[in-house]
């Protein structure tokens, strides 16, 4: 009994030590550092301030840039410009030349008797008011006619088309070269200027537009140079007068032979009378002799 306590204990023993060593032949291991947080900065970082954005400006519009939609719907029926202008309101005065000038009725015939088509600048009644007092009286009916035909372009233009012209631009004036009837047009984006030498004006509006005939606001009247500012006329070359006979070499000619022919015809006559008279008296001594 005594011995198997022994055993028991002597067990014991070699099961602690043995659990000691193991124990004490493995490394100890490092402690853990403690979990610090960052520290966070107090103020966080500023942002650069950025630019202030732009505000965005709307594309500046030329003054005056001509309105795309006609004012006065296209006509049912025969072209007629005095109806058209009439509806538009403020023209009366350019209608009253038209009408005066007997231009309304030439072109009211060619456009619904032809395919001919027609640009019409059309002068608000300020313009004419603007114009100096007497300026439109003082003209005669020709010159009345030409400035409302000088206002007509000879073709239909559209707002778009003002660009591919050719300067001098044609009028139904006639003459184009410089000093009568020039008519200038230029384009700038949407603007259509117009320059007559006298005159600088845009088109202000679109009166009415169809595949013949576009009528168009002016705020100036369109004046020819050929009225307004003719070319002074150049004085006729004083024409030479004839000099005399006396003063001509050959008057001298002329009258030495008159002279020569008249003294010829008085030596014959003279010389007729002395054979006469010889005659006679030889027929006398004759006579008395026997």
């Amino acid at each position: 009994m005594t011995r198997l306590q022994a055993l028991f204990v002597l067990s014991i023993v070699l099961v602690f030590l043995f659990h000691s060593v193991t124990t004490l032949a493995q490394p100890t291991a490092a402690p853990s550092p403690p979990v610090v947080a960052p520290v966070q900065p107090t103020t966080p970082p500023t942002a650069p301030a950025k630019p202030p954005t732009p505000a965005a400006t709307p594309p500046t519009q030329p003054a005056n840039a001509p309105v795309q939609s006609a004012q006065v719907p296209k006509q049912k029926g025969p072209t007629d410009i005095i109806k058209i202008l009439t509806k538009a309101h403020g023209y009366s005065v350019f209608i009253r030349l038209l009408k005066n000038t007997g231009v309304a009725g030439q072109l009211f015939g060619q456009l619904n008797n032809s395919n001919i088509g027609f640009t019409i600048f059309a002068p608000v009644d300020s313009a004419f008011s603007n114009l100096k007092a007497g300026t439109i009286n003082s003209l005669s009916d020709l010159q009345k006619t030409e400035l409302i035909q000088f206002h007509i372009l000879n073709t239909m233009v559209a707002l778009s088309n003002f660009q591919t012209l050719s300067n001098p631009v044609p009028t139904e004036a006639g003459d184009t070269s410089d000093g009568e009837f020039p008519l200038n047009v230029t384009t700038a984006g949407n603007q259509v200027n117009i320059s007559t030498g006298l005159v600088n004006t845009t088109l202000g509006g679109t009166i009415y537009l169809d595949n013949q005939l576009a009528i168009y606001q002016v705020d100036k009247v369109l004046l020819p140079l050929d009225i307004f500012s003719p070319k002074p006329k150049v004085a006729a070359a004083p024409k030479l007068s004839k000099p005399d006979a006396a003063d001509s070499p050959s008057g001298g000619v002329d009258v030495a032979a008159k002279v020569g022919a008249s003294g010829a015809m008085c030596l014959r006559r003279n010389g007729m009378l002395l054979s006469i008279g010889v005659a006679i008296m030889a027929a006398f001594f004759m006579v008395k002799g026997t």
